[in-house]
């Protein structure tokens, strides 16, 4: 009869744990909506750096942009076949205020084609005459995904060929910008030249011989295109692959995040801040430099919050929307 009691009294114990009403936790899972992964703020130095490849390419075309909002004025009537041992001014934009700005053809380049006619009115950063690099050059061809992140200036190009010489600097000509089909302008109009002829008979017109130094040809259109040219030495054979490193901008200690935390990566972006209670606030934020791991937080943030990782999501579509299949 006692082992019977005992058994009773241990069945009743475990039918008291059985019934409890509180939920058993199971181990290792954290209750749901809970933030794992977090990050802080980091300052650093920043570069923005694109890897392209590029090719050996003789005798490249790039482009020469207006450095200012005004009027084009070209010079050169009957434009060199010979390389520019200096610089060459080629043309002038006259600004609003009336000053001039000369444009001119880097050194050991000749002109290959107007881009805009003589006197149109041209802003900033357009593309307005093609010139020829005379001699070897590295062309990378640039996609629209790339274009933004090398828009501004380029600082620095590093450049190494496969299985050659490098790495070494590259010195980048003109802009990236797709140039379109340019022209060469014509030959001047012929003269009256006196020749010998009959006793009395008046002097005849000759049409003047076009100048052997002037172009006959426009330049051919281009795709967005980095020329760069390397320093003398560097062996360099036509056609060979390179790949280039580019530098476009630099900027040091600034305020940085993993671009995991970060939605968006141009100009505006959210990030999500963790609160003590572990909900989560999207907040705005602007975006500077990144070079692909992290990116540059210019504002949004004080730097001491805590940051959720990933970021958030873009919103969804707004009820009704409809796709770009209707």
């Amino acid at each position: 009869m006692a082992g019977w009691g005992a058994a009773v009294v241990v069945a009743g114990v475990l039918s008291g744990c059985g019934s409890s009403e509180e939920p058993v936790a199971t181990p290792g899972l954290a209750a749901r909506g809970t933030v794992l992964t977090t990050v802080k703020p980091t300052r650093q130095d920043l570069s923005n750096q694109v890897g392209l490849s590029g090719t050996v390419t003789i005798n490249p075309v790039f482009g020469i942009v207006a450095p200012t909002d005004g009027e084009l004025r070209f010079l050169d009537k009957t434009p060199s076949k010979v390389p520019a041992v200096r610089p060459k001014w080629v043309a002038t934009v006259w600004d609003e205020d009336g000053a001039p700005r000369r444009i001119n053809l880097p050194r050991g380049s000749i002109l290959a084609g107007r881009l805009m006619d003589d006197r149109a009115d041209v802003t900033a950063g357009m593309p307005i005459i093609s010139a020829r690099h005379s001699g070897y050059g590295i062309v990378a061809e640039i996609d629209s995904a790339q274009a933004y992140r090398i828009s501004g200036a380029v600082t620095d190009v590093r450049a190494q060929i496969k299985n050659g010489p490098g790495p070494f600097s590259c010195t980048a000509l003109g802009t990236i910008a797709a140039l379109p089909a340019g022209s060469i302008p014509e030959p001047p109009p012929p003269t009256t030249q006196p020749t010998t002829g009959p006793s009395g008979a008046p002097p005849v017109s000759l049409p003047e011989q076009p100048d052997d130094t002037g172009g006959s040809e426009g330049s051919e259109a281009t795709g967005m295109r980095l020329v760069c040219v390397p320093p003398g030495g560097v062996k360099l054979i036509n056609g060979a692959q390179v790949t280039l490193q580019v530098v476009t901008e630099k900027a040091a200690k600034v305020m940085v995040l993993p671009v995991e935390a970060v939605a968006g990566v141009q100009g505006r972006g959210k990030v999500d801040i963790v609160g003590a209670d572990q909900q989560r606030k999207t907040v705005d934020v602007v975006l500077g430099l990144t070079d692909g791991k992290v990116v540059q937080i210019k504002s949004g943030l004080k730097g001491n919050e805590t940051i959720a990782v990933p970021g958030p999501d873009l919103p969804a579509a707004p009820d009704g929307a409809k796709g770009p299949n209707g």
